[in-house]
This record gives C-alpha cells, structure tokens and sequence, in this order.
C-alpha cells in the first residue's frame, strides 16, 4: 500500500468521485479541491507527491495554476486531465511545466499506470546521483533546486521530467542519444508518446540553458541520430 498523497484538482463531481475512490482503494492519501486558489493553498497545506490537474476549470485554468506552482518551485509532477485531444493542448501543458496529460475518457488501469511510473521516477530522482549543479559556461543548472539561473540572474524553473532529462544527458555527455533512448529511459512508457514530445522537452530546455535556442552551442542535434549534450 502507499502512503504518497495525491492532489486531485477537478470540478466534474462523478469523475471526483470514481478517481478518489480508486486512488484511496489503491492506499494513495488523496486529496481533492475544485478550483485554482484552493488548489495553491492546499499545495502549500500538504505539499503532494503527485496533481492531477483539470485543463477546464471555472476562474483559473489548468494552465495557469501550473504555471504558478512551478513558480513557486514545486516539482512534484503534474498530469494534465484534458477533454481536448489536440496536440497543441497537449504541447501547451508541457511547455508550461507539466510532466504528463491524459484526455478523457480515460480508463483506470492506464491513469494508475501513468501515476505509478511519475511517482516512480520522481522517487529515483531524489535517491539518485552525486550531481547537484551543473554549469554551462555562465549558466548555473540546479538540479536539487530545480532551476536553471542564467547569467543576468534570471531564474527558468525546471519540471521533474526536465531534470531526468537532464541528468540522463549528462551521465552521457558527449555522445549521441537517440530519441527512442530517451523515450525508453526517460519516459518509460509508450502510451501515446511519440518522437515529437521529445523534441517539445529538449526545445524547452534549450530555451532554458542555451543563450542562443536556435543555435545551440551545448545541447546539439545530430540529424538522423538524435541529441548529444556537450560538456567540454
């Protein structure tokens, strides 16, 4: 049984129901609120391991309150619940911070399979790896405070998945990793995961650490191959 806590913040009260039922059955200590300010506040209250966050809500939107909590420097990770099927939705909620989305209707097995393998990595995250700060020339990466901080002191907060990201460039630093590797090691699943959410991460990040996004100097594509992080 587990004991990570789980922020469900949805205002559709069937879909309420059948989540925190199911998550409860499951042993995860969940919590629920309907909208954006109540969703800050109870983040603060309890500090989750886990949101499931509705695109649609009355007031504050989904994105919004993403933005905020990754403002705040949260980085638990975030599913998105969406009604859209749209790539664009989907590019949006990650370009803002969250880690995954899921459209409804949805079934239970693959949202507890999507929960468990977040929290799963999350949990090998904070357990791994002597690296803390990594420096790209005048960029700083933090990676225990999950924050990039650029030169002229602006500071990119960085999500959970980005953070993997990086650290699993690093440890291959200097040498092609191909899109497929990255989707086999740092997403572990297949789903509805394609090459295109891995271009959408690695753009996000350049946009992050590079001083120059589209002529990046340390994380390179290699046509036909992939990505390569050099660190000299």
């Amino acid at each position: 049984m587990s004991n990570k806590k789980i922020l469900i913040v949805e205002d559709e009260p069937s879909l309420v129901f059948t989540l925190q039922d199911t998550l409860e059955s499951e042993g995860y200590n969940v919590s629920v609120v309907s909208d954006g300010e109540a969703a800050i506040e109870k983040t603060k209250q309890i500090k989750p391991d886990l949101m499931l966050l509705d695109l649609m809500l009355p007031g504050m939107s989904g994105y919004e309150i993403c933005k905020k909590i990754r403002a705040m420097k949260y980085t638990f990770p975030i599913i998105m619940l969406t009604a859209r099927d749209q790539e664009v939705d989907k590019v949006a909620g990650l370009n803002i911070g969250a880690d995954d989305y899921i459209t409804k209707p949805f079934g239970v097995k693959e949202l507890l399979a999507r929960i468990q393998a977040r929290l799963r990595r999350a949990s090998s995250y904070s357990k791994s790896g002597p690296l803390e700060v990594l420096k790209l020339g005048n960029v700083k990466i933090d990676l225990k405070e999950s924050e990039v901080i650029k030169p002229n002191g602006v500071i990119h907060p960085l999500s959970t998945r980005e953070v993997e990201m990086i650290q699993y460039l690093v440890e291959r630093a200097n040498q092609p990793v191909s899109r497929d590797e990255l989707l086999e090691q740092v997403w572990r699943y297949e789903y509805s995961t394609n090459t295109r959410t891995v271009d959408v991460h690695i753009s996000k990040l350049r946009a992050k650490i590079e001083e120059h996004p589209d002529d990046p100097h340390y994380l390179v594509t290699l046509h036909g191959v992939g990505y390569m992080l050099k660190i000299n």
